[in-house]
């Protein structure tokens, strides 16, 4: 609750501003926030938003923002004072210019005086708001400011995390130490303060201070009588330390009379530079804290664009000399589906300068609404889509989009290419995808959604899709609505990333990344959608049969399960599968969650290590469960109708690494370790008369750490063909090559890519199903054997926590702010990634390259085409007969892609399925 105010008196507001900067910082500690530069700005976004929030809810008719500033004379009294303090953080350091304009932004004066620290300006303010009739408002938590609390003179201490403020004047200041403000002093110089190195007399406690207090006064009469005390211990205390108790007096006492060059009419607030403000929250990315300025730009059409209807063919020669004009345009097709393979197109938006946009309707139903407005409200009566892709009159706007010499600028503009070519017309690159420079120049960003780019970059509010079309059942698609009903909605999804790339395109520039972006991502985007539109063909029957014996053998491992823990239940249940393992069964507890002990993949697997049988029938059961639900039934259920073949989109900026994912459905995801697993693949076959071509790069990442560590034994093994893992073997268990068997070399791969992936001894002997010691002892001969690998991934680690990031070999960057993070959790998680995204990413970018090297080489050759990316592999659909010479052209492709210190590998095999690939 707030203290008691006298309204008609102002208010002064003395924020100490290193208190809720260090707070702010702290905050994030586990997930420090960044910006797409890299930049930590913790501290940053929460003290602004401190500061917001305070003149939202106080609204304070004079305020100052109070920073130490240079030595201060408690130093040079005593050299040991704050001296057990930590260093202040580089990156909150680097912070403190922007923390101090956002706090001149918002019109609150920033004080700091040379050689005084914050605690003695803050107090000599609040004296001289006093005299001036000011009452003085110290925002701060820290409890030396209880000795200034006095007619006047406040404490405000925000609360955290949505706990309630507190204030603290006359009425309520001895509630917290036990003391009224005149005696703090004598109170703070007995029991000293840790935090700020102030010795105190040891062995005197709050509660033994407020005692002396009581009963001598001061703290020169608890001196003074010292010898009085029952208590021998706090006697020689104060006896012993005399000298000590009354520095630290010193040391603790605000100074109230710091020659202050500000007066107190020059602290009255200003009007907050919303402007300014939102230039500086864009440019450190607090799409949140936009919303809390004043009004600004809500929605594109509040900023002054443009946008109209274009619904007259002789329109389109004219749009089309605009957009050449240009040389770059925005571009979004809209289509009825979310899946553009699915629905039809109902119209396109071009923007040819930022702020101008036209949208073309090609397939709306409804004719209503016209204006140009796009209210729906004041349209002109009916007017027609324009005509088909086919139709002359069409020509201009077909020609545009497959003009090369206009670079088209995008949203996740890959959608834009599927939907046209669908629809008959090709929209061809140079691209420029706002999306995918966003995941570009920071992997990690939380979203790379246009209403968040836009949100967080622009300070405009887009219309959003679920506003315009509806959610659930209630949902319409693009074409039941009026043309100018979609209008704002539509050029927004053109105009927007047009003044994004103004933005990116300097980023990717200046962090070196415009080679990756232009040369590998952008043609990229035209491979994925010809992928996508290809597809794979399926097996219905095949998928029938499966499904029908998963369900034999699920209702195999249930009784088999039943019978092992003596009763019937549900294994999809996790209380019952609770109460048989740990209430019936006695299994031990590894791991709880806030319900009770956790059954989940890492729980039944250590239980199965252990030799308990249930937790192994349980993990076959949810395995086969998965094939089925996931695979068996729900693919044939998802084959187009149209193309008889089944569709996945790849995604581009989902994994961090820089790997494409598969969505819609995942066919990344299929497992091949088990047997069941890779009887699913003979379900993906071949058209008639084709057969399917699968090239897989062979131990691509071992070949990469070879490549980047330069270890000679690694190096000697790829360059002589030789089995990378048996070499290891026969290093690791000191034996000759010949004698390695199977087990050993089993070992040597896991511990090969428990290396890669950073694994701790606790991993690896679950792995390998042996003790946690014997696992330390392979990590440390491992890394003693191979010293090459062991340096390489140290010098990742101290180089991520120098610049921030790493980087794969094409220059793809992923920032590591877990590295600077207090958890050691956390701090372990970045120094895995540290060690592993330049792999894994190297990986990626290799097999991207090589993609786009084989669309080239395939291209318009309808007698061989790629169908999927799966991690390392790449799987073709090729006609019978010419298998071997485009088998010669991939691996060529695929094994050229880079040119690295160890040779590229690539094995190949094919057949009528899937399966029949591997040979």
């Amino acid at each position: 609750m707030e203290s008691v105010h006298d309204e008609a008196r102002p208010r002064l507001f003395l924020v100490d501003a290193y208190a809720f900067v260090y707070r702010a910082y702290f905050a994030f500690a586990r997930n420090p926030l960044t910006n797409s530069r890299g930049e930590n700005t913790s501290a940053a976004f929460g003290f602004a938003k401190f500061l917001l929030d305070l003149r939202r809810q106080h609204a304070p008719e004079y305020a100052a923002v109070v920073f130490d500033s240079g030595r201060s004379h408690r130093e040079e009294l005593y050299p040991a004072y704050k001296a057990t303090r930590k260093k202040m953080p580089d990156e909150l350091r680097e912070s403190l210019p922007r923390i101090r304009e956002i706090a001149a932004s918002l019109g609150l004066a920033v004080v700091e005086v040379e050689g005084w620290e914050a605690d003695d300006v803050i107090g000599t303010l609040a004296r001289q708001a006093q005299d001036a009739g000011v009452d003085a408002v110290i925002v701060s938590g820290d409890k030396d400011f209880y000795q200034l609390v006095g007619p006047g003179v406040s404490l405000y201490q925000p609360g955290r995390a949505g706990a309630a403020d507190h204030w603290v004047d006359e009425a309520n200041a001895a509630g917290k130490l036990g003391v009224a403000p005149d005696r703090v002093v004598d109170y703070l110089a007995l029991v000293g303060d840790a935090s700020d190195n102030v010795p105190g007399a040891p062995g005197v406690g709050p509660k033994t201070a407020v005692r002396l207090l009581e009963d001598f006064g001061s703290v020169e009469g608890a001196l003074d009588r010292a010898g009085e005390l029952k208590s021998k211990k706090v006697s020689r205390s104060l006896a012993e330390n005399r000298a000590e108790v009354l520095l630290s007096r010193d040391l603790v006492t605000i100074r109230t009379d710091v020659d202050v060059p500000t007066e107190i009419g020059a602290l009255r607030s200003a009007p907050p530079d919303d402007d300014r403000l939102r230039e500086i929250f864009l440019d450190l990315e607090f799409s949140s804290l936009l919303g809390m300025l004043g009004p600004g730009r809500s929605g594109a059409a509040a900023a002054g664009a443009e946008y109209q209807l274009a619904t007259e063919p002789g329109a389109l020669a004219e749009l089309a000399a605009a957009c050449r004009r240009s040389g770059t345009i925005g571009i979004a097709a809209l289509t009825e589906t979310l899946a553009p393979l699915r629905g039809r197109l109902a119209g396109i938006a071009i923007c040819a300068a930022p702020g101008t946009a036209v949208y073309l309707p090609l397939g709306h139903r409804s004719e209503a609404g016209l204006g140009l407005g796009g209210d729906g409200k004041d349209g002109g009566g009916p007017t027609p889509n324009l005509p088909a892709a086919g139709s002359p009159e069409l020509r201009p706007l077909v020609e545009l989009l497959a003009d090369p010499s206009v670079a088209k600028t995008g949203h996740d503009i890959k959608r834009s290419v599927v939907a046209c070519r669908c629809a008959g017309l090709v929209l061809a690159g140079p691209f420029k995808d706002v999306m995918v420079a966003s995941y570009v120049l920071n992997p990690g960003r939380r979203s790379h959604d246009l209403d968040a780019l836009a949100g967080g970059l622009l300070g405009v509010e887009p219309v959003a899709e679920g506003a315009l079309l509806g959610v659930g059942r209630k949902r319409v698609r693009f074409g039941d609505l009026a043309p100018g009903d979609v209008l704002r909605f539509a050029c927004e999804r053109a105009d927007l990333p047009l003044r994004l790339w103004e933005r990116f395109g300097r980023q990717l520039s200046d962090q070196a990344l415009e080679r990756l972006f232009d040369e590998l991502e952008m043609p990229l985007i035209s491979v994925l959608a010809e992928m996508e539109a290809v597809g794979v063909g399926l097996d219905a029957a095949f998928f029938r049969r499966a499904s029908r014996r998963l369900e034999r053998d699920l209702r195999l491992v249930r009784e088999d399960a039943h019978r092992v823990a003596g009763t019937e239940f549900n294994l999809n249940s996790t209380r019952q599968l609770r109460e048989i393992l740990f209430e019936r069964m006695e299994l031990p507890v590894l791991k709880r969650t806030k319900t009770g002990p956790s059954t989940d993949s890492s729980v039944l697997e250590e239980l199965a290590v252990k030799g308990h049988e249930l937790p192994r029938l349980l993990m076959d059961y949810r395995q086969l469960e998965k094939l089925r639900g996931t695979y068996a039934d729900a693919l044939p259920a998802l084959v187009d109708p149209e193309t008889g073949r089944l569709h996945t989109t790849f995604n581009q900026t989902v994994a961090a690494t820089g790997r494409l994912s598969s969505s819609d459905p995942n066919l990344q995801n299929i497992p091949i370790r088990t047997a069941a697993g890779r009887e699913l693949r003979r379900g993906f076959v071949a058209r008639t008369g084709s057969a399917l071509l699968a090239a897989d790069y062979s131990q691509i990442e071992l070949r990469i750490l070879a490549h980047f560590s330069r270890d000679p034994v690694f190096v000697a093994a790829f360059r002589a063909g030789k089995d990378i893992h048996r070499e290891t073997a026969a290093i690791i268990f000191d034996v000759a090559v010949e004698e390695v068997t199977g087990r050993m070399r089993d070992q040597a791969k896991t511990v090969n890519f428990a290396t890669l992936y950073g694994q701790g001894p606790f991993s690896l002997a679950r792995a390998l199903g042996i003790g946690q010691d014997a696992a330390k002892e392979f990590i440390a001969q491992y890394f003693e054997r191979f010293a090459g690998v062991r340096r390489y991934l140290d010098e990742q680690v101290e180089q991520a926590r120098e610049r921030g990031y790493v980087e794969t070999l094409m220059g793809r960057r992923r920032y590591v702010p877990e590295l600077k993070a207090k958890s050691w959790n956390v701090r372990q998680f970045g120094e895995r990634v540290a060690q592993n995204t330049p792999i894994q990413g190297t990986a990626a970018d290799l097999i991207k390259v090589a993609m786009v090297r084989l669309a080239d080489a395939l291209r318009g050759d309808e007698g061989a085409r790629m169908l999927l990316q799966v991690h390392d592999e790449l799987v073709f659909e090729v006609e019978e007969g010419r298998v071997g010479d485009v088998a010669r052209v991939v691996v060529d492709a695929m094994e050229s892609a880079c040119d690295l210190a160890v040779p590229l590998r690539v094995d190949t095999g094919s057949g009528p399925t899937w399966l029949d690939c591997k040979g």
